[in-house]
This record gives C-alpha cells, sequence and structure tokens, in this order.
C-alpha cells in the first residue's frame, strides 16, 4: 500500500467553524495517525508530537483511566490532564474526571490530529490551558477500512470504518493478556495487567452537509497488576452539529451530551507480597455533562472576526466502600458550571498577520456532598460541616491572546502572548483514591489553575522552532502531608506558581526518493517557584515532568508494494513524586511496522512494540519497588481499504 504524506507543521482552524481562519501565530503541530509506526490506539498516535504525552510513560493499552489526561508541554502533567482534547470541536475529557477514554475512539475512525501548543484560550474555551488535541473523523462515503491483528501476549484486535452515503459507522474492539508489571521482586500478589475494551459510534451527515449527528459508547476493563485491584470504564456521547456558511460570513451551533461510569478497585499488600486486601471499592462514579456551543464569522478582504458562547455542566459522585473488610461507605460528589462568551479578530497588512481574542468565563461549583456510613448498620460517621457539605464558589475569569505573524518570504517569524484557566473538576474536588501503599485525599476548597505565557517562533514549508515561558498560578497537584514505611499520603492542593522556559522543535525531510524523515524535540525546564502551603517544594521540579523529549520517525518505500514505518521516542528521567525522591529512569522507546501490499486494497502487516525491549520504569513506590512498561511484543495483521 502507498505511505500516507509525511507530517506536516501546519497551522490550525479554531474548531467552531471550519471556514475559520488559520491562526498562524500560534505553534502547532499535525499528525496523519496513518504514517505512525503502531497506531491501534488514538493516543499512542500523540508520540509524534515530542511535548504531547499522557500523565505517565504507559499508553492507553495499560494505563487506568484516571491517568489518560493529555498534556502538553511538561509543564506539569497531572492525570487530569491539562490539555483540551475535542472530536469535531466537542469535548472528549471526561465529565467527572477530565480523563480521556482512548479506547472510546475506533482509531480507523480518525484521520487527523491538530495539536494547538499554548493557552487555548478564545474558541477553544476553558480547560485549554496548555493547548488543544483536535481530532478529526474521516468522512469516507462508500469506503472501508478494516484491520485485525493478533499477536504475543494473548493480544488481539479488530477495527472498522466504513461508510455508505451520508451514514458511517465505526466499531474496535481489543484484548490483551498484559504483563506484570513488577520485576524485581514480584511474588504471588503481582499479576498481569491485562485489558479489554469495545467501542461502537454512527456518525450520520446530511445531504446539504449542514447537519452532522454521532453517537458512540464504549466499555472497558482493565488489571492494574495486583490481585483484586481492578477498574471498568463505560459510557456514551451523543453530539449534534449545525453549520451555514457563505463566501463571507458563517454560523455553527452544537450541542453534545456526555454520560460516564467509573469503577475502581485498590488494594493492600502483604509485606512479603504474598497476598492482597482490597481496602478501597469505588464501585461506581456516575457522571453526566452537557453542553453546547454557537459561534459566528464574518469576514471582509483584510479582516476576520468571530464571537461565540459556549456553556458546560458537570454532575456527578463517586460510591465507594472502604477500609479493612471494606466496612465504611462513601457517597461524595457535586456539580460544576463553566459558561463564556469570547470575540476574536485577524487582519492581514501585506506581510504582517495580526489575531486578538478576549474571553470572559462564569465558573461554579455548586451542590458539594459527602456522606461517610457504615456500611454494615447504615449509620452515619461524623464530618466536619464544611466537609459534608462543601461551600459554593463561583468566579467570573478574563482570558486572552495576542499573535502576530510576520512572512519573511521563505519562512515566516511569529510571537503569541496568552492567558487561560482551568476549574478543578469533581474527581479532584471529591475523589479520594489508592495506587499500591499512597493515598491521596480530595480536596472540596480547590481554586482554578491559571497560566499566563508567551512564545517566539519561527517556521518553513518543513519545520518548526518556538521557545515559550508559562507560569502556571494555583496549580493543582498531589502534596505529600505525610510518609512513613506502609506508604504516603498526598492530598491535591493548590501548590502556589509553577515557572517553565521551553523550547521545542519539528523538522521533516526527504532522505532520498524512497525514504521520508521527521524528527522532534521538546525542552522544558519547569520548576516550583512558589508554594505558601508546601515551602518544601520549591526548586523542585514537578513531578511526571520530563526535562528533554524526543521523537524520530520513517518512512521507507522498500519496494513498490513495501513499506517500513519506524518511530522512536526517547525522554530523560521524571521524577514519581513531588518531593523528587523517587527517580524514574530516562527511556527509548522503538515500534515498528512492515506493510505488504498483497492487492490494491488488502495488505498484511508486521509489528513490534517496544522492538529493542528496553526497561521503560512507569512507577516507583516509597519501598523502591519499580513498575515497568510491557515488554516486547510481536503482532501480524491484515488491513483493508
Amino acid at each position: 500500500m502507498d505511505a500516507s504524506p509525511p507530517v506536516e507543521i501546519v497551522v490550525v482552524a479554531p474548531p467552531r467553524l471550519g471556514e475559520a481562519a488559520r491562526d498562524e501565530a500560534f505553534s502547532t503541530v499535525r499528525i496523519d495517525p496513518n504514517e505512525l509506526a503502531v497506531v491501534p490506539r488514538v493516543d499512542e498516535a500523540l508520540r509524534a508530537a515530542p511535548g504531547a504525552s499522557l500523565f505517565r510513560r504507559s499508553t492507553s493499552l495499560v494505563a487506568n483511566a484516571t491517568i489518560q489526561g493529555a498534556s502538553l508541554r511538561a509543564i506539569a502533567p497531572s492525570g487530569a490532564g491539562r490539555a483540551l482534547v475535542t472530536l469535531e470541536g466537542a469535548p472528549l475529557n471526561d465529565p467527572f474526571g477530565g480523563w480521556v477514554i482512548w479506547s472510546a475512539i475506533p482509531r480507523e475512525s480518525i484521520d487527523q490530529i491538530d495539536i494547538v501548543r499554548g493557552a487555548g484560550a478564545g474558541p477553544y474555551g476553558a480547560g485549554a490551558l496548555t493547548g488543544v488535541i483536535a481530532l478529526r473523523e474521516a468522512e469516507t462515503p462508500d469506503a472501508l477500512t478494516l484491520n485485525v491483528a493478533a499477536g504475543e501476549g494473548g493480544y488481539a484486535r479488530a477495527g472498522l470504518h466504513a461508510g455508505a452515503g451520508q451514514l458511517s459507522f465505526a466499531a474496535a474492539g481489543e484484548h490483551y493478556d498484559g504483563d506484570v508489571p513488577i520485576r524485581a521482586g514480584r511474588a504471588a500478589a503481582d499479576t498481569e495487567a491485562y485489558f479489554d475494551s469495545a467501542a461502537a459510534s454512527t456518525r450520520w451527515i446530511s445531504a446539504s452537509g449542514h447537519a452532522s449527528l454521532r453517537f458512540g459508547i464504549y466499555e472497558e476493563t482493565r488489571g492494574a497488576g495486583l490481585v483484586g485491584a481492578e477498574s471498568r470504564s463505560r459510557g456514551a456521547t451523543l453530539a449534534l452539529t449545525y453549520a451555514q456558511s457563505t463566501d463571507d460570513r458563517g454560523w455553527r451551533a452544537q450541542g453534545w451530551v456526555v454520560q460516564s461510569d467509573f469503577a475502581n478497585s485498590s488494594a493492600a499488600v502483604s509485606a512479603d507480597r504474598s497476598s492482597t486486601n482490597v481496602v478501597n471499592d469505588q464501585y461506581e462514579t456516575p457522571a453526566l455533562g452537557v453542553g453546547g456551543n454557537v459561534a459566528y464569522r464574518a469576514h471582509s478582504d483584510d479582516t476576520q472576526w468571530e464571537w461565540g458562547a459556549d456553556v458546560r455542566y458537570a454532575d456527578g459522585e463517586t460510591r465507594e466502600r472502604s477500609g479493612f473488610g471494606l466496612t465504611n461507605g462513601r457517597i461524595a460528589g457535586g456539580s460544576t458550571a463553566i459558561a463564556g462568551l469570547y470575540g476574536e479578530v485577524s487582519h492581514q497588512a501585506g506581510p504582517w498577520l495580526a489575531t486578538g481574542g478576549l474571553r470572559a468565563d462564569y465558573s461554579a461549583a455548586f451542590d458539594g456532598h459527602r456522606h461517610d456510613y457504615v456500611v454494615a448498620t447504615g449509620a452515619a460517621l461524623p464530618l466536619a460541616p464544611d466537609v459534608a457539605a462543601p461551600p459554593d464558589a463561583d468566579e467570573v475569569v478574563p482570558s486572552a491572546r495576542l499573535g502576530l505573524r510576520r512572512d519573511m518570504g521563505g519562512f515566516a517569524l511569529r510571537t503569541a502572548a496568552y492567558t487561560s484557566f482551568r476549574a478543578p473538576n469533581l474527581n479532584e474536588l471529591h475523589r479520594p483514591f489508592r495506587v499500591g501503599s499512597d493515598t491521596t485525599l480530595a480536596n472540596p476548597a480547590l481554586e482554578a489553575e491559571r497560566l499566563y505565557g508567551a512564545e517566539i517562533g519561527a517556521s518553513g514549508d518543513n519545520w518548526s522552532v518556538t521557545l515559550f515561558y508559562n507560569e502556571l498560578d494555583d496549580a493543582i497537584g498531589n502534596v505529600t502531608i505525610s510518609s512513613s514505611a506502609s506508604g504516603d499520603i498526598r492530598q491535591r492542593q493548590n501548590l502556589g506558581r509553577i515557572e517553565a522556559l521551553g523550547l521545542e522543535a519539528d523538522t521533516r525531510w526527504r532522505l532520498a526518493p524512497n525514504i521520508d524523515l521527521r524528527a522532534g524535540i521538546a525542552a522544558t525546564d519547569a520548576e516550583v517557584a512558589s508554594a505558601p502551603n508546601a515551602p518544601q517544594l520549591i526548586g523542585l521540579q514537578p513531578a511526571q515532568a520530563p526535562e528533554l523529549t524526543a521523537t524520530l520517525g520513517a518512512i521507507w518505500r522498500v519496494l513498490p508494494n513495501t513499506t517500513l514505518f519506524t518511530d522512536a521516542r526517547w525522554e530523560s528521567a521524571r521524577w514519581e513524586d513531588d518531593l523528587n525522591t523517587r527517580r524514574l529512569s530516562a527511556a527509548l522507546n522503538v515500534d515498528a511496522r512492515l506493510s505488504i501490499s498483497l492487492t490494491q486494497h488488502l495488505a498484511v502487516e508486521f509489528s513490534a512494540e517496544n522492538l529493542l525491549d528496553e526497561e521503560i520504569e512507569v512507577r516507583e513506590d516509597g519501598a523502591g519497588l519499580e513498575s515497568f512498561a510491557p515488554s516486547q511484543r510481536f503482532t501480524i495483521g491484515l488491513s483493508v481499504r
């Protein structure tokens, strides 16, 4: 099969209107998932952009749902994610926890990923703190894509995307017996981190092209690598979009609903790792998210305007039992809402392009509640009044962004400044959790994070380089409040201020007529600059934030019917914890895929993940016990297009 075109460094239109002017003053990158080595899941395609990552190094194949939030620029990664992820303009971030269930999106239906680095503000809305990851669905009437694969470790996957007239359908199912994350010190308590997922979606586009309706469902279950520690995620999404445009103006309206539920059990491990006891069973976390947006755009010869509004509402609660014997129960949750207005303008004057936008958001957290009780009797356990019924909180937050671009002929210079904010989600406000021997407490008194940033860069047809400075105020982090041999106790807190200075660069080139290369690098020097409530963190690096990441990819058309895809990602050491005491070693991951076309529409593919069988450390507990990403794995598959 012919290889897809190489990755491009491009500019991205705001998601509200397809006719919107491209915002050329900001650092952006576009990814074609089909050209990467092994991308059975959408999140793995992000590895082509070195500044993009999930909270930990693990992909969604083995990572708990709560750590699958996406982050950009390694300023301060979090499980909730500080980047907004959208599908055709509708947010994919979970209404309760902000994470993204990547297995809910059949990879075959996605043909483009636009990454906007830097605070989104403007039409992207609240939550685009470090940028936006915008997924675009393929529009393939009367077309078919089918992928099936099987391999080591009991791995099996099937994915389908088919179109017929105005309807398209996508589905994917995946199973993996899993690796045991613990290698040294493994005992009977340790088991495989298995994974099962199923997802399906359908999309209708009207004959006029003005309206579209998308509905999707998903469910996944996974093991955490300990006997008794498992999780389950399930949900459904519905999005309706209507847009109209003429040569000089257009408008768009969109509404969406998300229903989700999450269950998770955590286990305490005996000192000799011979047995476990389930000490926390979050048996359900029902949540509902509802939202919408409207936008109007008009333009003259040199100037474009856009005005719009959006709103998001989330309601949910965690229902759990805890303690040895699961003797205590808890129900905790609440509601959040964000409503915003924005206006943007761009003006072209010869080689100069200027862009600017203002936004104001009303953010509120309300109806907070917590009820602790004895499971056997139902008797209430005593709680402080502000814990049982946290006070409501609301605020109005302004944000803005400015950009300037100068066309220099063969390349362009650009600069931008921006502000944005992210309100704490229901998970951070109300849900405690446990990982191994470490416990993290919720905090209903959390305040919104605010980011202030500026960048300067240059770009050409095949390259881009950007220098940026970001300041993250009231950053939400997991702060250690006590440590012992039995584990750490942390609480989500507003740290104070994190400062980050960074450089990112992307390039692609044709080494030979049949060989295309691409490379990228992201370097971020981030540290806690102020922490009134945790002064011991000042000068330390945020947890899970690597200082340096580099990527290299190649497409080699070995023969007319044979193509070799390779992808490598290396990142420097990072810290597991806020106190910088648990160091995760530097890691290299190399993936490869050999595609051999048997006919015009049928190909056989041989894939290798973690080709070099590197030990990729993903976690370290207080006792120094290390967990690792899956080892080398080979698969074989068929692809029909």
